[in-house]
């Protein structure tokens, strides 16, 4: 019989995946995956449709298409008045979470020390395992999500090899600060310790905060890999389009794993992107247009039990429910589901020790009706 050991053990299918396919079962409403259920803009798809038509239908350059690279960095130069080399600084991934992987495996060896502030989004954690590297934990609490950096100080050992931060994190809608990433710079300085900067959710801040941005600060942008995302900036989710900016001596260690990963993305919607968000209307808006969801969306569950926290970024909501009920976050998002036909995710997924403080997390970049139906079941609760 076949002895066959497992590198992740611990790991199953992701909660992603099982409350979508539980939802579908049952019909549900769902606000648990982080996906739009309304269409991107047509003129996108018509652009995607003329790259095919042009012959951009064979391999795109293993770094990612230079058209885009040199509008993602015209892109960040207006936006953050930061410059990197569209060619030996931008490389396109097929998503954020395969830049994230590919950033742990170029840099982790088995023994070196990961620090992740929970709850975190799921791909950390195995990734930095399956890598023979050891996670080491800072559990952040409701409802403010805030970082104490003294204490992450003491989580520091000679074997610390990097920091993941996420700015505007999911699944708690906090953000960094300014102070936060001045704390940062303290512990850092003077050690090799390298940063990966999840900012997936970038242009999703709200309320008038800045994003800040690792790549604002020198001393982080020298030795921090920043992960982005197509799919969340422009609704296309399914694309599964990304980049990942870091100094030209990181990215050459990025781009030897890239190359044995995906080694290119997908061509045609690469030089579709590069013609789209030349524009920068297509991306500068887009803060108020989720915020007039989160607000839509708050209003209508003003009238239920649930307790909702501060969201000032990404497009997910976190609740209490602990006037409702003092089930398990699971077991209760389980009963959303199966009796009010609504899919959320419990918070406590996000957590390696599964700590629970009765919170669950709501997806709201759905249509306003997608919105307003699920409220509507969601104050029967």
């Amino acid at each position: 019989m076949l002895n066959l050991q497992s590198k992740l053990p611990g790991v199953s299918t992701t909660i992603f995946s099982v409350m979508s396919k539980i939802a579908a079962e049952y019909n549900a409403i769902n606000l648990s995956q982080g996906f739009p259920d309304y269409p991107c803009d047509p003129k996108l798809v018509e652009l995607v449709n003329k790259a095919m038509k042009d012959g951009f239908n064979q391999y795109a350059p293993m770094p990612g298409n230079i058209f885009l690279k040199e509008t993602v960095a015209e892109k960040v130069e207006k936006l953050y008045h930061v410059k990197y080399n569209a060619d030996t600084e931008i490389t396109v991934t097929a998503g954020g979470t395969q830049a994230i992987f590919t950033a742990l495996t170029a840099i982790i060896n088995p023994g070196d020390e990961v620090i992740i502030f929970e709850p975190a989004y799921d791909s950390y954690a195995p990734t930095v395992k399956l890598l023979g590297g050891l996670v080491k934990t800072y559990e952040l609490a409701p409802p403010q999500y805030a970082i104490d950096w003294d204490m992450v100080k003491k989580l520091f050992t000679a074997n610390t090899r990097m920091i993941i931060l996420n700015s505007p994190q999911n699944p708690t809608g906090s953000i960094l600060s300014k102070e936060d990433m001045k704390s940062l710079i303290k512990l850092i300085n003077g050690t090799d310790i390298l940063i990966l900067s999840d900012e997936v959710y970038e242009h999703l801040i709200y309320d008038d905060h800045q994003h800040q941005s690792v790549m604002l600060f020198p001393e982080l942008r020298e030795r921090s890999f920043i992960v982005a995302s197509f799919g969340k900036l422009l609704h296309a989710t399914g694309w599964k389009l990304g980049y990942c900016l870091a100094p030209d001596k990181l990215t050459k260690e990025f781009r030897k794993v890239h190359q044995f990963n995906v080694f290119s993305v997908n061509s045609p919607m690469q030089q579709a992107i590069a013609d789209y968000i030349k524009e920068p209307g297509h991306y500068n808006g887009i803060a108020t247009f989720f915020q007039e969801k989160r607000d839509y969306f708050r209003r209508l569950m003003a009238e239920s039990r649930f307790d909702l926290l501060p969201c000032n970024g990404s497009y997910f909501q976190c609740a209490g429910y602990s006037k409702i009920s003092d089930e398990k976050d699971v077991d209760f998002s389980m009963r959303l589901i199966k009796d009010f036909g609504v899919a959320t995710i419990p918070v406590s997924a996000f957590y390696q020790k599964a700590t629970d403080h009765k919170i669950i997390r709501f997806c709201f970049a759905k249509e306003n009706s997608t919105l307003a139906l699920a409220a509507e079941k969601l104050k029967n609760v």
